[in-house]
């Protein structure tokens, strides 16, 4: 279904100007997966009229769009798809950094055999499609597949806990690809993403200036170690805060900035 525009002018006056929320999306604001509650998108709005108001998420801006709705760039003043490699201010593109360009075609087809070959060896209950996703910043491996149903995504977030999928394939990549300088992050419930090493959530800081900002606060629900928010979570230029549902988010808040 086709969501509506929301844009809203992203120049309004803001009380603590110098101070800026920043949000993951999955687990964060919506649910996995899911759009975001227009209850908490009218709280997303209130919100930015007391501090700046930044998105930073993992996926790509079209699957960003899908969650928070389309032109979620022109609604608030920051917003950074792909971990930031993809920066946009007050809707305005920054930069638009990618993976092929830096890591050369002979490593990116070396990275993708390897995969698909470890994936058509390994055992699980349940596998679908879309197993390898390429994004311009990162690759999305998922060993389920990433098309399988809300169903089969729950039932093997459960095993993967159990057996370790995800974390073994991981170790095995840092073995065979030590010389590349890669992060592997655990993300969601199906997937891990791999990128150069600081194309984590903290790529999205340098477009933050510590001119322009005292305090930089990141919400997000992944904040462990190995999880896709830890980075920027104990990054020394924020104040980090685990939250555990959208509406663990909005409490938080408002305990913090209302």
């Amino acid at each position: 279904k086709k969501q509506k525009d929301i844009k809203m002018p992203v120049e309004t006056a803001v009380e603590n100007p110098r101070v800026i929320a920043l949000f993951d999306v999955d687990g964060t604001l919506t649910q996995p997966r899911g759009e975001i509650t227009k209850d908490m998108m009218a709280f997303l709005k209130e919100l930015s009229k007391k501090v700046v108001v930044g998105i930073v998420g993992g996926s790509d801006l079209p699957k960003q769009e899908e969650q928070l709705g389309k032109g979620i760039v022109d609604v608030f003043p920051y917003n950074f798809s792909q971990n930031g490699l993809v920066a946009y201010k007050n809707g305005t593109l920054l930069e638009e950094q990618t993976l092929s360009k830096f890591l050369g075609e002979d490593n990116i087809k070396k990275i993708v055999n390897w995969t698909l070959k470890y994936l058509s060896e390994l055992d699980i209950p349940v596998k679908r499609g879309t197993f390898l996703e390429f994004r311009s910043g990162m690759m999305n491996i998922s060993p389920i597949g990433r098309n399988c149903t809300r169903e089969e995504r729950d039932a093997y977030e459960i095993f993967d806990l159990e057996h370790g999928i995800r974390e073994t394939m991981v170790q095995k990549m840092k073995a065979e690809f030590q010389d590349l300088n890669l992060t592997y992050s655990i993300g969601g419930q199906i997937s891990f993403d791999l990128f150069p090493c600081g194309w984590d959530k903290t790529y999205c800081l340098r477009f933050l200036n510590s001119d322009d900002f005292d305090e930089i606060h990141f919400f997000g629900d992944k904040t462990f170690q190995g999880g896709n928010d830890y980075e920027v979570y104990t990054h020394e230029r924020t104040f980090g805060h685990t939250v555990t549902s959208p509406e663990d988010t909005k409490e938080q808040c408002t305990k913090l900035f209302m």
